[in-house]
């Protein structure tokens, strides 16, 4: 069977995406810390080229953006740790006044409806009270018993935090001769088509990124002040949390608002307080919705949020916690393999007739 030019690359394109897939599941465990390292090069390096630019030098600018790279990750793990301090010692006194006065006013209102139902208030305050007594090394121990990475979790999860930086380190410093020498394996003949290709991938992938970014931004800056207006004592971090998860969409906004309303519950202890989060999260979705997400992302770029779930879960069952990282930059590939499906389709003879 004779294959078109066209047929042919993409007949290559498929393999190696099949074989990368098959590696990916392989090599998942020990793949970790150096697709972890790959991806946050490929955020970091424009702000690394730009510096270099600026006649910073490079191994200079490394450090700078791995540093600042580094203590923002920390900031933001950090920022839960008051909030998880702080409403787990208040969940405990809490939750059994909050089931009894559950229970008086949940019951007589459904009775009204011919609904009669008895919450075992009992019961359900033995398990929240077990559940609240397990002490942190409970948590971790069940935590680590569920992972299945094989050997030791715990030197795993250590050495993999010593060897990101590391990797990124070194993809940073060698970037422009890395990306140099894949593009020299390209055959002479697919290479300015390849390029073409991954171009265009490269820059729907970063105008993703940027405009994302800038919404997680914003939504933080507003999460924050809104909270805090509306009188809660853990606004900043449960403002900047909600708007940095915001990058898993949904998903990250749910969390924000799980959290926010344990926060009013334990401290309003009324409806007023959960009004209150429902009227500062419903203005953020619409703001998100609406506003931020046209203006910034861009509904050119195609990335449609629903699309992205589905490519976290799917490669995240797939490959584990490496394909959730590889899921989004794999969407941008796909997206444009479409793209160009598409256009190769409407100008076909299949089509026109």
């Amino acid at each position: 069977m004779n294959l078109s030019p066209s047929q042919r690359q993409s007949l290559a394109w498929v393999g190696l995406g099949l074989l990368a897939a098959l590696a990916l599941w392989l090599l998942a465990p020990v793949l970790t810390p150096f697709v972890v390292g790959a991806v946050l090069a490929y955020a970091l390096h424009p702000a690394v080229e730009a510096l270099a630019r600026r006649r910073v030098p490079r191994l200079l600018a490394v450090l700078l953006v791995e540093c600042v790279a580094i203590v923002l990750a920390l900031a933001l793990v950090l920022l839960i740790v008051p909030v998880v301090a702080k409403e787990v010692p208040q969940l405990k006194a809490q939750i059994p006044p909050l089931l009894d006065k559950l229970d008086q006013s949940l019951s007589p209102w459904l009775a009204q409806w011919g609904i009669h139902i008895a919450l075992d208030v009992a019961s359900l305050k033995a398990w929240a009270a077990k559940l609240l007594d397990a002490n942190l090394e409970d948590w971790i121990g069940t935590a680590l018993s569920s992972a299945r990475l094989g050997g030791s979790v715990l030197l795993s999860l250590v050495g993999n935090a010593i060897l990101v930086p590391v990797v990124l380190f070194y993809l940073l410093i060698d970037w422009a001769s890395l990306v140099a020498r894949a593009q020299a394996l390209i055959p002479p003949r697919l290479r300015e088509s390849s390029l073409a290709f991954l171009t265009e991938c490269d820059q729907v992938l970063g105008q993703y990124m940027r405009g994302q970014l800038l919404v997680m931004v914003a939504l933080a800056i507003y999460y924050a002040i809104a909270l805090a207006l509306a009188g809660f004592d853990l606004a900043l971090p449960l403002g900047v949390f909600t708007g940095l998860a915001i990058a898993i969409p949904y998903v990250g906004f749910g969390i924000g608002l799980v959290l926010s309303t344990l926060a009013a519950l334990l401290q309003f202890g009324t409806l007023k307080g959960l009004l209150l989060v429902l009227a500062v999260y419903g203005i953020g979705q619409l703001l998100e919705s609406f506003v931020l997400t046209p203006r910034l992302v861009g509904e050119r770029i195609g990335l449609n949020p629903l699309a992205v779930i589905f490519a976290l879960l799917a490669f995240g069952t797939l490959f584990g916690f490496v394909g959730v990282l590889v899921a989004l930059p794999a969407s941008a590939v796909m997206l444009v393999a479409l793209r160009r499906a598409r256009r190769a389709y409407l100008g076909s003879r299949l089509y026109t007739g």
